[in-house]
């Protein structure tokens, strides 16, 4: 590859290799283009080996789970979460995860969700043992058409091999094992800040269960590699079932361009970031308690956009911001903590004024920063999903009504989780019926889980960013990822058309 070459994209435009992305290329690596944004992709040799080995050993695994009964696939399930019971085996985690956690606050990262806490450690554990006694579609039948003569079932049947990508959590390497209760296999690649926790749970915990439960050992498959590269490599891989992207932003959108691209099923969570409209019916007590309870801590399904009706943002507001308040502070527990707010350009005149002239700390990944409490904003900047550690940040914007609120909902947002607090029923269903979204919720937003919602350990969720879902809902459970064969019992030998 030289610079200057020219790569068609789409069939219809040209895109021009950069100088330094000649001079990084060698032989072996791949050069890939997304066709809806130009963006050239380099993928060295050594991660897409690592990321061909590791789907080429889910391949074969899937071509022996035929033979593996559900027994064993509850077994598996079982020796996984007692291994992570064992406190020796934990302590070999811990001592990775404190390496781990070290490593990405040198680099300036976010520990919020790296931290193997006994609170993460339980919740493994638990997820674990609920798909000991989970169902499953594999050989089930799914329904029966009765003819004269003849009846055909459709049966459930696993899918083939699932790929996530993730990001740098540990407890995702629980949740991927989820797809094994179908009889499906996994690859999966994690985000480098959480690598090293992840190979000590693969050989302290999973891979000595799969091989107890006499599971192929390739039926969960960590990528060695935790590069970008290595992801956009597995995304792009034809052989498999299905491409789960965790994360938010452009990466995700990246990742899901590259299965699409390949004929990938893709489920992609996007980004993140709930809405929250307090109508002018709304009472303010429920909207307090939405509030504050959609705060406790940054996620996916956080607040971060909060829309108030005009006709009565004097009243409230002052509910609002007092609620952010309690949030920051958790109930009283940490009076030292406050929030940060975005106001909308032209909106600042409802907020007091010692609160536009007041600086707080706040508490970001790379430490503690003095900043105006209060921002302004954009009203074109409300999808900027805020990233924030100890200190609640939410975006403030004032609207006429419902369809109002609905509809910058839908041209600024994510798409994903929008709360509407009212007393009003028909405001309340015209709201629904307006946003596109595939949560909607009339209080706190952090009900978005699978496992917290459904009772079902989550895999993914994801947003209608990228247009609506095909034939299911926004919460992707191991159950739910199968296909369906078609089964035809002849009793009539004689049967003809």
């Amino acid at each position: 590859v030289s610079a200057g070459d020219r790569l068609l994209v789409g069939g219809d435009r040209f895109v021009t290799v950069s100088p330094q992305l000649a001079d990084k290329f060698q032989a072996g690596d791949a050069l890939v283009v997304i066709e809806s944004t130009g963006q050239v992709l380099h993928l060295p040799a050594v991660d897409r080996k690592a990321a061909g080995d590791a789907v080429g050993r889910a391949q074969a695994a899937f071509a022996q789970m035929g033979g593996v009964s559900d027994a064993q696939i509850s077994q598996f399930f079982d020796g996984f979460a007692r291994r992570l019971e064992d406190q020796a085996t934990w302590s070999a985690v811990i001592t990775a995860n404190d390496a781990d956690v070290a490593s990405a606050k040198a680099r300036g990262r976010s520990t919020t969700r790296l931290v193997a806490t006994e609170k993460l450690r339980t919740g493994m554990i638990d997820g674990l043992r609920g798909w000991i006694t989970a169902g499953s579609r594999r050989g089930a039948v799914l329904e029966t058409v009765q003819h004269q003569g003849w009846s055909v079932e459709l049966l459930g049947a696993a899918l083939g091999i699932v790929g996530f990508v993730f990001e740098g959590r540990p407890n995702v390497i629980a949740d991927a094992t989820g797809v094994l209760r179908g009889g499906n296999t996994v690859v999966f690649r994690i985000g480098s800040d959480a690598l090293g926790t992840a190979r000590a749970i693969m050989s302290g915990a999973l891979e000595p269960a799969l091989a107890e439960a006499g599971l192929p050992q390739g039926a969960v498959s960590l990528i060695e590699s935790a590069t970008h590269a290595s992801g956009w490599a597995l995304c792009g891989d034809k052989r498999l079932s299905l491409a789960v992207a965790r994360g938010s932003g452009s990466a995700v959108a990246t990742l899901g361009a590259l299965a699409q691209m390949n004929g990938v099923p893709a489920s992609l969570h996007g980004t993140g970031g709930a809405w929250l409209f307090a109508s002018a019916a709304a009472d303010p007590t429920k909207l307090a308690h939405a509030v504050e309870c959609s705060l406790d801590r940054k996620v996916c399904n956080t607040l971060n956009v909060c829309c108030v009706a005009a006709n009565r943002v004097g009243d409230l507001l002052p509910v609002i911001l007092d609620a952010l308040d309690k949030a920051a502070k958790r109930g009283g527990s940490d009076p030292s903590k406050t929030y940060k707010l975005h106001v909308v350009e032209g909106d600042e005149g409802h907020l007091p004024a010692e609160l536009m002239d007041s600086r707080v700390i706040t508490c970001r990944a790379d430490g503690n920063h003095e900043e105006p409490q209060v921002e302004k904003l954009a009203e074109a900047e409300l999808g900027q999903e805020w990233e924030w550690e100890e200190t609640p940040e939410v975006s403030l914007k004032v609207v006429s009504n419902a369809d109002h609120a609905a509809d910058l909902f839908n041209r600024y947002s994510p798409q994903f989780v929008a709360s509407c607090v009212t007393e009003d029923a028909e405001e309340q269903q015209r709201f629904f019926a307006r946003v596109n979204a595939p949560f909607i919720c009339n209080g706190f937003t952090r009900w978005v889980d699978g496992q917290y919602a459904l009772d079902k350990p989550e895999l993914g969720l994801s947003n209608w960013e990228g247009g609506r879902l095909f034939g299911r809902g926004g919460v992707l459970s191991g159950d739910s990822v199968f296909t369906v064969r078609t089964l035809v019992k002849q009793t009539d030998p004689a049967l003809k058309r």
